[in-house]
């Protein structure tokens, strides 16, 4: 029943759930002592494209669950998997110090900006079930209508206005209830999200650092206060305490009394709510030896052994609190803890709710306004390692509303299953990622009144002896769905997107709204809203109309619309598919599902597009992939072609998470794969099976690519391996797209391109031996690695023999993509801002003005002489390089 597109997103929802600020310490793939990653766990989902393909041809999602054609990836393991990948780029070769992205934030507050604006390509609403690409392999009619990035942060008032935090976004507001929203955090050094919270005098509080991987190398700068939400924006001033708090990710903030308690990647801090002033205290950290400036600071699981995940504080007595810790792979630290005798110590025998080491993974509590109940939803790390089918210990409740109990269980994985949930299939059932989809909300007016937020939106109306599903993962697996329209029953109702994140309450001209934050942006419904016969809520309303834009691009390409005039720009997305926005398109669409990596265009005919699922898992189609009508539920009859590299074939090992492809700069019909083999084809567009590369060179066992590039045929592809930061190498490799002249550059650890990961090149259009090379990561003021070095843009003018570093005045800040601009001169996206450097000169310039805070993942020319700039975070940005030309360099 379900196109391959639409159930692939499955495997890769929770794709890069770290968003980008300041770097902590550690890769995510390095906590090897800290007990099961969450790759390890046994998860068989077996859910890819072809499992849609089975869906359609009327297999159920069990029976597939067998199948060995499914890429060898399941949900939990991928999404673990690009978290880690993002990492590595970012920490390789060693631990960075906190600090490193706020020092670049810093100076770059005093660079020059060349003249010109950037113009908002992506400003428009984005239609997951846009009809015209409605076909076996998107997402469209699965339910979750207008869509954008990750929402990690939601909080709402009583009077209409809402408060939306991207992953990394920053924070937007509406006055309507949701829509219309405008950026009220675009002056801050960090746009990750960790959590907003209004308290009771409706300031509005911004924890940055984005909460939901639990140790990851992408923090924030700290927490900041509003004290004027309804008209003010943030100001770097309105931080609270000092740089205590910089450099973590902020998992959840609790108001009691005159204190606001934080859980933090360091432990639990708190901090007066009366005097914003004075720094934060530190609470508790169960491994004070781990933390920054400790004895064991440098140890590879240092990331792993203070991480907080929420607090409970009696309401009869706010001294009397309990806080919740622990790795959500398990740690020997793991546990429920409470002052006993001035000192945190670990509590036990509260009923249901589980306090073990082994059982107390990601934890949310949630009280009710009146402090009748308390809730708690928590993931065992134990059963996430061996139960291939869901991660969540359990839902409890606390009715006297004490942290202290008794609890009680009121709902596990199987019941939720059983109460409507889409997810029924072996290997993915509610909760099957609770380390990373968590909310829990309860109405203020009702304490037995409860949402509760997995994968899919719960929610009970008595106190958890029954549930429904409001919020189901998607359509498309029940009885009312047809891919042919005219053969839907009508009583599919739209849903959320999957894959919840946050959750509020508030109310817009007297009508109560539940508002919720997913990986396809924030959704809201009548507080007690109707249900049809399933328990499916029909009365959503997606909030994501255009001017609310954290949509999460890895990659852009850009060709002319022949059919409309103009150009058509399309991009991959962190699971909201590709989108692909046409000349005239007053909306755009998404033609392919899942998530969307790396993308190739024709510059001459933006409908020839090749784009990368994962693990170069790569689709082309020649007509924008637009439906012809026939609504077929035959692959073989679809507008887009399967055409892999053979190394997808090996379940990623041969290929990173999203792996690099490019088309030769001379010649379109060349198009360079990197797996850990080099793969070439020379059919353009026009190929048709993965059976049409040719393995032009092998880098090597435990060599995967990262970056390629080729013109004229001379091909320069970038590698690492292993790719994390112990023992971490890197190389280039460069040949003929022929498969001739092949070798290795010498790149000694201590030479003058760092020992860092390779993130992008360009080449010379006019000599190929001429090569720029972009090198992410922190340079060794931050790194306490082996070559770390220092710089991130680096030059070759005898095809890589040497090299030289043209970084100057950059901040030290990780480099992610280059492009030699047809004048000459250089631009190269960063995680921090794009940068320019004219042709001739050494010193770099921020290029032109308004672009967002966030990272750049790619950069390409348009056939309209623009400059793209994909974002990881706040779309599709363009500038024109012809101002460049004409306009005065300025500050």
């Amino acid at each position: 029943m379900l196109p391959p597109r639409h159930q692939r997103r499955l495997i890769t929802c929770a794709v890069v759930a770290a968003s980008f600020g300041l770097v902590t310490t550690q890769s995510f793939a390095a906590q090897s002592d800290t007990g099961p990653r969450p790759w390890q766990a046994g998860h068989q989902a077996a859910i890819g494209r072809e499992h849609i393909k089975a869906l359609h041809a009327g297999h159920g999602m069990s029976s597939f669950a067998a199948s060995e054609d499914d890429g060898g990836a399941d949900e939990a393991e991928n999404s673990a998997e690009s978290t880690a990948q993002f990492t590595e780029a970012r920490t390789a070769p060693g631990v960075v110090a906190p600090g490193a992205y706020g020092a670049a934030w810093q100076q770059l507050q005093s660079m020059r900006h060349t003249g010109g604006h950037w113009n908002h390509v992506t400003k428009k609403a984005y239609n997951s079930d846009d009809p015209r690409y409605r076909d076996v392999n998107s997402n469209s009619s699965g339910g979750s209508g207008y869509v954008t990035g990750r929402i990690t942060g939601i909080a709402a008032d009583d009077h209409g206005y809402v408060y939306a935090g991207g992953a990394n976004g920053g924070v937007f507001r509406s006055r309507t209830g949701g829509g219309h929203w405008k950026p009220i955090a675009d002056k801050l050094p960090s746009l990750s999200t960790g959590t907003l919270a209004l308290d009771g005098k409706k300031r509005l509080w911004y924890a940055t650092g984005e909460s939901n991987t639990g140790a990851t190398s992408f923090a924030g700068t700290g927490v900041y206060v509003l004290k004027h939400p309804h008209h003010g924006t943030f100001q770097p001033g309105d931080r609270v305490g000092g740089a205590e708090l910089e450099s973590t990710v902020i998992h959840a903030l609790r108001f009691a009394g005159t204190k606001v308690w934080a859980a933090t990647s360091t432990g639990v801090w708190s901090h007066s709510t009366t005097t914003l002033s004075g720094p934060w205290k530190h609470e508790f950290a169960p491994n004070p030896d781990y933390l920054p400036n400790g004895s064991k600071a440098d140890d590879p699981s240092a990331p792993y052994k203070n991480i907080a995940n929420d607090i409970a504080v009696d309401p009869k007595d706010p001294s009397k609190v309990l806080l919740a810790v622990g790795w959500r792979s398990g740690d020997s630290y793991n546990g429920l803890y409470a002052k006993k005798d001035g000192a945190w110590k670990r509590v036990s025998g509260l009923g249901d709710l589980p306090t073990s080491s082994d059982d107390v993974g990601n934890m949310t509590f949630a009280a009710a306004a009146d402090g009748s109940r308390l809730y708690a939803v928590d993931q065992s790390p134990a059963q996430m390692a061996s139960n291939p089918d869901s991660g969540l210990k359990g839902v409890y409740v606390s009715k006297n509303g004490s942290p202290f109990g008794p609890w009680t269980r009121i709902a596990d994985y199987k019941q939720l299953k059983n109460s409507g949930s889409a997810l029924q299939g072996d290997g993915y059932q509610p909760g099957i990622q609770a380390w990373y989809n968590q909310f829990l909300q309860v109405d203020p007016s009702d304490a037995d009144h409860v949402y509760l937020g997995l994968e899919e939106v719960f929610e009970t109306k008595n106190g958890g002896e029954s549930w429904t599903v409001p919020g189901p993962y998607w359509n498309f697996n029940f009885p009312c769905w047809s891919i042919d329209p005219s053969k839907q029953t009508g009583d599919c109702f739209p849903t959320t997107h999957s894959d919840q994140h946050a959750v509020a309450i508030g109310s817009y001209k007297g009508k109560s709204w539940a508002y919720v934050g997913n990986d396809g942006g924030i959704y809201r419904r009548p507080l007690h809203g109707a249900v049809d016969s399933g328990g499916h809520a029909k009365d959503w309303q997606s909030l994501n109309d255009g001017t609310l834009d954290t949509l999460q691009y890895y990659s852009v390409g850009v060709g002319r619309d022949r059919d409309h005039g103009g150009v058509s720009v399309t991009g991959g997305l962190q699971d909201n598919g590709q989108s692909i926005l046409r000349g005239h398109d007053k909306v755009m669409g998404s033609n392919f599902g899942g998530d969307g990596g790396d993308t190739i265009t024709d510059p001459a005919n933006g409908c020839n597009i090749a784009e990368e699922y994962v693990y170069l898992d790569m689709w082309v189609t020649q007509n924008c992939g637009v439906n012809d009508g026939s609504w077929t539920t035959d692959p073989s009859k679809a507008t887009e072609y399967e055409v892999a590299p053979p190394d997808k074939d090996k379940g990623g090992a041969g290929a990173r998470f999203i792996a690099p492809i490019a088309a030769d700069a001379k010649n379109g019909n060349t198009w360079i794969a990197g797996g850990r083999h080099v793969w070439v084809q020379t059919k353009g567009f026009a190929i048709r099976s993965g059976k049409e590369w040719n393995d032009a060179y092998d880098l090597g066992e435990g060599h995967v690519a990262t970056a390629v590039a080729s013109s004229g045929g001379t091909v320069y592809v970038g590698w690492c391996g292993p790719c994390n930061n112990q023992g971490f190498t890197r190389g280039i490799a460069v040949g003929n797209a022929d498969g001739t002249g092949w070798h290795q550059l010498n790149l000694p650890v201590d030479g003058t391109i760092p020992n860092r990961y390779i993130s992008g090149f360009d080449i010379d259009p006019h000599n190929a031996r001429h090569v720029y090379v972009a090198v992410n990561g922190f340079s060794r003021r931050f790194t306490e690695g082996p070559g770390a070095g220092f710089g991130h843009i680096f030059e070759s003018k005898n095809g890589g023999k040497s090299w030289t570093d043209i970084s100057a005045n950059l901040p030290d800040v990780p480099a992610d993509t280059v492009k030699v601009l047809p004048n000459g001169s250089l631009a190269l996206g960063t995680d921090l801002a794009t940068f320019y450097r004219p042709a001739g000169a050494t010193e770099w310039q921020v290029l032109g003005h308004r672009l967002p805070t966030t990272a750049v993942m790619e950069l390409r020319l348009g056939p309209d002489h623009k400059l793209y700039a994909a974002t990881h975070g706040r779309g599709i940005w363009s500038f024109d390089v012809r101002r460049l030309r004409s306009r005065r360099h300025h500050h």
